[in-house]
């Protein structure tokens, strides 16, 4: 592996920074949700470990993996999905972070198999239209990512039916504000839906 000592530990502190804000935003509960960096040339993944309160996270416990889940640096397993990251990093050369939340709003949507469409104005630029809905696939298999693919060559975010939020960016301050827009959309939303008619943006109706 290419990468410095001193890169990993960069890579690791941004991982474990925003891992502990997305936990304190209320994005994440217990030890749900995972997100990583890929940095491409040396096809690692710099991701959360799995089952790990992010309360007491810390730096060193932060997993280094490649593609096939082989651990590269670390102490612990690497979070249960990361063979969703794996899939949307091979498959989309755009990608260079995932974050997948448990957010409950966006997730309330994706239990209902239902679109989000552009009610918003912010979903244009950061989500790239309305949040869809990927098929279900049992959680912790390839197949979750290989669902979503799809949807995210085309979108920064996408609803995993009964299941989460994944979102993507070329960074992953990226991925997570694209994140933080598909819960705070999908609350906006579900707060509509109650009390009256939500109207699409014009000329979005079928984004």
């Amino acid at each position: 592996m290419r990468l410095s000592s001193q890169q990993i530990r960069t890579y690791k502190q941004a991982v474990l920074l925003t891992a502990k804000k997305a936990y304190d935003e209320k994005l994440m509960a217990g030890t749900s949700g995972n997100l990583s960096i890929f940095c491409r040339e040396e096809g690692v993944m710099v991701i959360t470990p799995s089952s790990y309160d992010y309360r007491i996270m810390e730096e060193k416990d932060i997993v280094v993996v490649d593609l096939e889940g082989r651990v590269v640096e670390g102490c612990h397993k690497p979070s249960s999905e990361w063979r969703m990251h794996g899939e949307i990093y091979k498959h989309l050369p755009h990608v260079g972070a995932v974050v997948h939340t448990h957010s409950p709003y966006a997730t309330s949507f994706a239990v209902n198999h239902q679109t989000i469409p552009v009610i918003l104005i912010e979903m244009i630029p950061f989500l790239k239209g309305s949040l869809e809905v990927s098929p279900y696939a049992e959680q912790g298999s390839a197949q979750v990512g290989l669902n979503a693919v799809p949807i995210l060559k085309r979108k920064n975010a996408c609803l995993m039916a009964n299941h989460g939020v994944v979102a993507v960016g070329q960074t992953l301050d990226q991925a997570y504000i694209n994140s933080v827009y598909a819960e705070d959309t999908a609350k906006i939303y579900h707060m509509a839906l109650s009390c009256g008619q939500p109207v699409v943006i014009p000329g979005y109706e079928g984004e």
